[in-house]
């Protein structure tokens, strides 16, 4: 990239990191714990919920910076995108893997929020949970999958985003983007050829 775009990226790479931290955390150390203090089934899901759900409105606003400071960059990097070989590639690669990250942890909110219905004391909560009733102990296994899809998905992101970082370094664009005039132009020399030559 020939002009710095370091508010994008410090959006996208903290939001990422957000995303990615607390849903490890929650997954390890949140459910960990609600295990071995819960006790019971119920009181594991309640206090495992009422965790998940104080953090709920942080990692939306995580998420909410990332996709933002993901468009920017992408918006930023369009010409470069176009015209460097394996960038829109891994560009393609990260949006798909964005797009799971996404229904993962929407679906683990789903699940979280029908079981944080189901183990609660309120009678409101209960009489709510009574109207879509669900199989506890299915739900908790699908939560359980879920959750732990979340930092692996966002993980790989984080893989990405370092690959998106390496390609835009100058040899690399340079490389990439003569390999990909050579690809339409096969009669063109390649980038050593073409560095010796003169």
């Amino acid at each position: 990239m020939s002009e710095r775009n370091t508010l994008m990226r410090s959006l996208h790479d903290i939001g990422l990191a957000a995303w990615f931290g607390g849903s490890l955390m929650g997954a390890v150390g949140l459910n960990g714990a609600a295990e071995t203090e819960g006790g019971t089934r119920a009181a594991t899901a309640r206090i495992s919920s009422a965790g998940w759900a104080k953090w709920t409105p942080v990692n939306a606003a995580a998420i909410g910076l990332h996709l933002f400071g993901s468009g920017g960059m992408l918006a930023s990097d369009a010409p470069r995108v176009a015209t460097q070989q394996g960038a829109a590639a891994a560009t393609l690669a990260k949006t798909v893997v964005t797009g799971a990250a996404l229904a993962a942890t929407a679906y683990s909110r789903i699940l979280g929020k029908k079981i944080e219905l189901a183990s609660s004391d309120d009678p409101k909560d209960a009489e709510k949970a009574a109207k879509h009733p669900i199989d506890t102990d299915k739900a908790q296994r699908h939560l359980s999958y879920a959750q732990w899809a979340v930092p692996a998905l966002t993980g790989c992101l984080v893989v990405l985003g370092a690959l998106h970082g390496e390609q835009q370094r100058y040899a690399a664009q340079t490389q990439g983007m003569w390999q990909r005039a050579r690809s339409m132009a096969p009669h063109m020399p390649s980038v050593p050829d073409w560095r010796f030559s003169r």
